[in-house]
């Protein structure tokens, strides 16, 4: 187990609409786990997703397999 804190970030897409949410990939290796949290409320909770599970997102993502808002 690593006592290593989130780096957080944002997409370089993400504009300033405040529609965004933050992640830590650098936990990855050491947790197998992408931690993802809205960016509005920094200090709320936050959402660990496996990180096979999270790259299966982001290929969909990048694929438009969940449509355009």
């Amino acid at each position: 187990m690593t006592n290593e804190s989130p780096r957080w970030f944002k997409s370089s897409f993400s504009e300033n609409g405040g529609q965004c949410v933050e992640v830590a990939t650098n936990l990855v290796a050491p947790r197998g786990v992408v931690p993802v949290r809205d960016s509005k409320n920094p200090v709320g909770p936050v959402l660990n997703v496996a990180a096979g599970s999270f790259a299966s997102f982001v290929a969909g993502v990048k694929l438009g397999e969940f449509g355009t808002v």
